[in-house]
């Protein structure tokens, strides 16, 4: 009993716990969902508080924005209002002008039709008066007018012939006269001296037994030299010397300058020559830049390209009939800059025209070009302006000049050239050259006058034309050509002109 007794009471405990945690809870359950609809009551009242207050908030701007609109219509109808007034302003003023105008208008047709009926009145007043003096004079009016107008032109044209005679005398009169004194001044202010230099071609010997080492063992030596150099060499009976040959200035020297170097190292050999030339050929080279920068430092010509520098300085090897072309050209520039100055052309335009003008004799080419042509050709490649290639192409007349400095150049080269001591080839042997040209093409059948003209730049024929025919002429010019090479020395190139015409003469009696 007493078992069911403890057991009992823990049993009684626990659904008394149970009980009174069930109760407690029911207890908590019914004061949160208290407390959550107070919350929903509070939220929403407070949720409609806020919404009565919006919508005073939004009423009072819609009030505010409705009487600034109020406000904006009432400022813009008294705008409006203004605006309406000056345009009736400006209506009434353009009326009043209107009429002002038409009245004028009025006014002026009125005169107009006075002046019109007045016209009238003196137009045929003139017709009677017209009239009259034809009657009087027995001349028409046209005739009249016909013989005034003949009598205005000539006296006209007498004063004016008159005029252009005298201005025409005074002109030529004053041009002469600048003219001279241009030049008279130029070559008084120009104080070079005459350049006669002629380039060596002999080279001298320390004795006869140097032309065997020359030589070489079966003329190794020699021909290794001529090879490398491209030059003709001479040996002869001429005691202790030797003739270097060669067409260009610049080989020949560099084969003269080898040759006189091994002679005084006195090791000839070809591995020796080839050392030799090829340290004189970057000598020469050097040198020949050298003094083309010279020249050009010296007139003051600057951006010339490296290739011109070049032909420049190469022109410092060559002559012409003794004168040393570079020394000419330097000349030339001189002079052309002085003529410039003096007549208000352009100084260093002219000055690069002169420098430039014989700048094609120092061009290497296996062509028929003279030196013009190869002159124009480099300087359209290094970039030259257009009137230096005219003073380039036209200072022997090939061309016509497209500038005043182009003629300047043109006289400054005539002006170097053409000093007394400034060239050494003789007038007998001038002549002579010039005979010879002529003998040469007089010398073919059908050929019937020869001229040699242009200093001997060009042989000008002329063939009876019914003796030789079109396709004869052209043959005949080029044996001429052939004729003229093989017998002839000469610097340049001689053009060779081919003249063949018809003429018919008859007589009226």
């Amino acid at each position: 009993m007493q078992l069911i007794r403890w057991i009992a009471l823990p049993l009684i405990g626990l659904a008394l716990g149970w009980t009174i945690r069930w109760l407690y809870a029911r207890f908590q359950l019914s004061s949160s969902e208290q407390k959550a609809e107070r919350l929903k009551r509070d939220a929403i009242k407070e949720a409609e508080a806020q919404k009565r207050e919006l919508l005073l908030e939004t009423k009072d701007e819609l009030l505010r924005e409705r009487n600034e609109q109020e406000k904006e219509l009432r400022e813009r109808r008294n705008e409006l209002q203004r605006f309406e007034k000056r345009l009736l302003q400006k209506e009434e003023n353009l009326e009043n002008k209107t009429a002002a105008v038409e009245r004028q208008q009025a006014a002026f047709a009125d005169r107009e039709r006075k002046l019109a009926e007045r016209e009238e009145e003196i137009s045929h007043q003139e017709e009677v008066w017209r009239e009259q003096l034809e009657q009087l004079s027995g001349v028409s009016a046209e005739d009249a007018k016909k013989m005034i107008i003949q009598s205005l032109e000539d006296d006209a044209r007498h004063d004016a012939q008159g005029l252009i005679n005298k201005i025409e005398q005074e002109a030529g009169a004053t041009a002469e006269r600048n003219a001279r004194e241009i030049l008279v001044s130029t070559i008084q202010r120009m104080a070079s001296d005459v350049n006669a230099e002629v380039t060596v071609t002999s080279v001298s010997l320390p004795s006869d037994e140097m032309k065997g080492r020359i030589i070489g063992r079966e003329g190794r030596n020699i021909r290794t030299l001529e090879t490398l150099t491209g030059v003709d060499i001479i040996i002869d009976d001429t005691p202790e010397a030797v003739v270097v040959s060669c067409f260009d200035p610049v080989r020949k020297e560099i084969a003269r300058r080898s040759l006189e170097r091994l002679i005084s190292d006195g090791r000839i050999h070809p591995t020796r020559i080839e050392e030799v030339v090829q340290k004189v050929t970057a000598e020469i080279s050097q040198i020949i830049y050298e003094e083309g920068e010279k020249v050009l430092f010296d007139l003051g010509i600057h951006h010339m390209k490296p290739e011109g520098i070049r032909a420049i300085g190469r022109l410092h090897f060559r002559t012409s009939y003794g004168q040393n072309v570079l020394a000419h050209s330097k000349e030339v520039a001189v002079f052309s800059g002085m003529i410039a100055s003096e007549m208000g052309a352009d100084r260093d335009l002219a000055r690069r025209g002169g420098l430039l003008h014989d700048v094609g004799k120092g061009i290497e080419t296996d062509g028929d070009a003279n030196h013009v042509e190869l002159g124009v050709e480099l300087a359209k490649r290094i970039g030259e302006d257009d009137a230096v290639i005219n003073c380039i192409a036209a200072h022997h007349g090939d061309v016509p000049h497209s500038c005043v400095e182009s003629v300047v150049v043109q006289i400054a080269d005539a002006l170097s050239a053409s000093r007394p001591g400034a060239r050494r080839e003789t007038l007998d042997n001038y002549i002579k050259r010039l005979e010879n040209l002529e003998k040469i093409a007089e010398e073919f059948e059908g050929v019937d006058k020869a001229y040699a003209i242009q200093a001997g730049r060009e042989l000008r024929i002329m063939v009876d034309h019914e003796k030789v025919s079109d396709g004869q002429a052209r043959e005949i010019a080029k044996s001429i050509a052939r004729r003229i090479e093989e017998q002839l020395r000469y610097p340049g190139r001689i053009k060779v002109t081919m003249i063949r015409e018809t003429r018919i003469t008859e007589y009226a009696r």
